[in-house]
């Protein structure tokens, strides 16, 4: 039994994540800036205030836990822009600053950097919208800032490029750097089985200190 710690515990990705932790039986502490938005009750479940932007509260929710996830999302291209890069840098300060009894963190990417089968990357096909771009690049920075952070045990998962809520199968495939994708060529995920395959590496952890991402 892990005791885990998330901030954006009541988004779609981050509500996955803790329904698939309490159904593993680990403790869950939910870290919200509105606890009101937290409507689940359960005995392993404890929620809190906190802001992913102020490494001391990071530090703060962060103690005696043995994994800290981040699944915040910034809405629009411009709130992604002002969240996403921001608070990986703030959850890393907040880590560094409870030096070696830190938790590992686990960070929702995103799938714009992924490569496709061209070798280009997600975020080169044509005709993508502005705001789509602004998000992709958003996470495509934090992942470059966590690349040079060697001092904090950090993993980012990124989703494969459609991910949107739905059935829990428990299923699902894997790879680094390269785009997920079917036969087909389609390459999507549930939110549901997103959350199954995060809550598989902090149980058995595989990609300390790197990306990899998930899809069917």
């Amino acid at each position: 039994m892990a005791d885990i710690a998330v901030f954006g515990a009541a988004g779609t990705i981050g509500s996955r994540i803790l329904d698939e932790a309490l159904r593993r039986s680990h403790r869950v502490t939910a870290v919200v800036r509105d606890p009101a938005k937290i409507t689940r009750t359960d005995e392993r479940l404890t929620v809190a205030t906190g802001d992913v932007l102020d490494p001391a509260s990071v530090a703060e929710a962060a103690k005696g836990k043995d994994v800290l996830v981040s699944a915040v999302g910034g809405g629009d291209g411009a709130g992604h822009r002002a969240l996403i890069g921001p608070s990986a840098r703030a959850l890393v300060e907040g880590l560094r600053r409870l030096g070696a009894d830190a938790p590992r963190l686990i960070a929702v990417g995103g799938a714009g950097s992924l490569r496709t089968p061209d070798g280009k990357r997600v975020w080169d096909a044509p005709g993508l919208p502005d705001f789509l771009l602004e998000i992709m690049h958003s996470h495509g920075d934090a992942l470059d800032f966590l690349c040079g952070v060697g001092d904090v045990r950090w993993t980012s998962l990124s989703p494969a490029a459609l991910i949107e809520p739905g059935e829990r199968t428990g299923s699902y495939r894997t790879a680094l750097d390269d785009l997920v994708a079917d036969a087909e060529g389609e390459s999507r995920i549930s939110a549901e089985d997103y959350a199954v395959a995060l809550l598989d590496e902090i149980e058995h952890p595989a990609h300390i200190g790197e990306r990899f991402t998930v899809g069917y």
